[in-house]
């Protein structure tokens, strides 16, 4: 397999790093395919509170799809739709984990890149990254899960820009248009602090903020699930112990339970 993505944890923070230095972080089908297992994974391991996806480097965070596999991996359109599942699994992997997951950007975010970066909670970026979507350059399509997720993250005229013209905007200008929240000097240490400081905040809390939010974005109505979520909040142990931090003024010490 072409590239890797590579775990590193801290305390109750994993972070994933895109991993292909040579190809500017570009993204093969295994490594799609790898990004959707390994989040399964750490969906599954209470310790994991927050998630970080950088690019391995500082050059870029992901230039997009590794284009020299395309005739062996997206040759026809039978093999296009089962490329384009693996890119969807992954995006919603990082989408629908029950944890945030923070996007560190560094460079340049192109194609799958931006799909990616945009699939997670929140993105910083370095003031040099640059971002793209090229698929009316390529003459493809951009799949329609992909636009419909992009769509909950832009504003309509924005993303029309962004896949007609195909033009790259610079960090500032992603920034006005809702692409990253900050752009930082140090873009992986600011994203370091930003996830253990909400790793010391309480899981399930968290947890059901960001399923709540997933689901208005969708327009869907609240489910028994939802708020089951916000029961459980209230049943638990760390609300015991926020309560009981808060009057004794120290820091929490949450346990998810």
């Amino acid at each position: 397999m072409t590239g890797s993505i590579d775990i590193e944890r801290r305390d109750h923070v994993a972070w994933l790093v895109i991993n292909d230095e040579a190809k500017h972080n570009a993204m093969s089908l295994g490594m799609w395919q790898s990004l959707a297992q390994h989040m399964q994974a750490l969906e599954a391991d209470p310790q994991v509170r927050v998630v970080v996806l950088r690019g391995a480097g500082s050059k870029a965070f992901v230039s997009g799809a590794n284009i020299s596999e395309f005739e062996q991996v997206r040759g026809s359109a039978q093999a296009t739709e089962s490329y384009n599942a693996a890119v969807a699994a992954a995006q919603s992997a990082l989408a629908r984990a029950r944890m945030p997951v923070i996007a560190a950007i560094s460079g340049i975010c192109f194609g799958g890149g931006m799909g990616l970066a945009l699939s997670c909670d929140i993105r910083y970026a370095s003031r040099d990254a640059r971002f793209r979507i090229p698929a009316a350059r390529l003459g493809l399509a951009y799949a329609y899960d992909g636009v419909r997720a992009l769509l909950q993250q832009l504003r309509p005229a924005d993303l029309a820009e962004v896949l007609f013209a195909a033009r790259i905007f610079q960090a500032d200008e992603a920034q006005r248009a809702g692409m990253v929240n900050t752009l930082c000097d140090d873009v992986f240490g600011h994203a370091e602090a930003m996830a253990q400081t909400i790793a010391q905040n309480a899981p399930l809390s968290v947890a059901a903020a960001k399923r709540a939010m997933r689901d208005i974005l969708a327009g869907q109505a609240e489910t028994d699930a939802m708020r089951a979520m916000a029961v459980a909040c209230f049943d638990s142990e760390d609300y015991k112990e926020g309560r009981l931090a808060f009057a004794e003024k120290r820091q929490p010490a949450f346990r998810g339970r």
